[in-house]
């Protein structure tokens, strides 16, 4: 219902709209001016094709944190193990390879969301890849005191259902977490779940969290962890703010192959690309004995999160 409305609201401004000369939106919100005679422009920043071939059911997860779920189910810190149906997002799929078909000119965020298009039948010709970027005031007061007891930390959304915990690999997260006791630990996290945040807060040992911060206050939250590690542990993402933030803020990432990673992080020189939990508690390791090279590593991230200023997006945009 939702959509249609939103669809309805758009069609009642079409006479403004079509004044214009592109008609730009995200994925499949300019559906309703595929039919006019205006070029169109939709904008991927993930794509949901991506999302159900990446997340499998609770029983097929990988060893080693195939017990996390369960046993937040059974503590009640979650609900569900699976979602009742993926029907409404197979629907959503169908939904986005209509607008991408008929789209005069896509942007895709990463390398990744260009290729879920390709494999869908789209034209590689009309995909161009454009990064998205990050504001400037997270560049505005950086913490050169990298931290000498460095600090594992996570942030981004986690979500509530089973399908997205799943999709943002909570359980991956969880795991890494429960094999450093002794290290702290903090998670700023995007989540209506308060049974969950809560059982992270209370069974974490070492961990504190925030949940639901505002966006322009994350930097001032982050920056005094500069030196430390974050991990992005989702098994997919079209592109991943949240690692550019991370990393702007002076934190080593040790991120699974998703989203925009592949393309920005090189190994060993400014964070690692793994592609097991057990792969990625070996580097975490690396970095917690290795000071020099975490501090080396920190400031390299920084760097590379330079690029992705809003002021050099804007520009290739254009």
């Amino acid at each position: 219902i939702n959509n249609i409305l939103f669809f309805y609201s758009l069609l009642e401004k079409r006479e403004e709209i079509l004044r214009h000369d592109i008609i730009q939106g995200t994925t499949y919100t300019p559906l309703a001016f595929l039919r006019f005679s205006k070029p169109v422009v939709s904008h991927f920043g993930s794509t949901t094709i991506g999302f159900l071939k990446a997340v499998p059911k609770t029983n097929h997860l990988e060893n080693g944190c195939s017990d996390i779920f369960p046993r937040l189910k059974q503590l009640g810190a979650i609900r569900e193990l699976n979602i009742k149906t993926r029907r409404p997002l197979n629907d959503i799929a169908s939904i986005e390879q209509y607008a991408a078909e008929r789209a005069d000119y896509i942007i895709a965020t990463s390398d990744v969301v260009k290729r879920d298009l390709i494999n869908i039948g789209i034209t590689a010709e009309k995909i161009e890849v454009i990064y998205n970027a990050i504001e400037d005031y997270w560049f505005e007061t950086p913490n050169n005191n990298l931290q000498s007891e460095p600090t594992i930390v996570f942030l981004g959304r986690i979500g509530e259902d089973p399908f997205t915990l799943k999709l943002k690999g909570v359980d991956r997260l969880i795991w890494l977490f429960e094999q450093f006791p002794e290290v702290k630990k903090f998670s700023i996290v995007m989540s209506r779940n308060k049974k969950l945040v809560q059982w992270m807060k209370n069974n974490i040992p070492n961990h504190s969290i925030i949940a639901n911060a505002v966006k322009d206050s994350i930097p001032s939250l982050l920056k005094q962890y500069a030196g430390g590690i974050a991990l992005l542990t989702s098994r997919y993402e079209g592109f991943s703010l949240s690692l550019i933030e991370a990393m702007s803020q002076g934190l080593v990432p040790i991120s699974f192959s998703v989203g925009i990673a592949p393309e920005i992080i090189r190994n060993g020189e400014n964070g690692f690309i793994v592609h097991t939990i057990e792969e990625a508690k070996e580097k975490i390791k690396l970095l917690l004995n290795d000071a020099a090279l975490r501090h080396h590593l920190a400031l390299a991230a920084r760097e590379t999160a330079k690029q992705l200023r809003s002021d050099t997006m804007i520009e290739k945009t254009l």
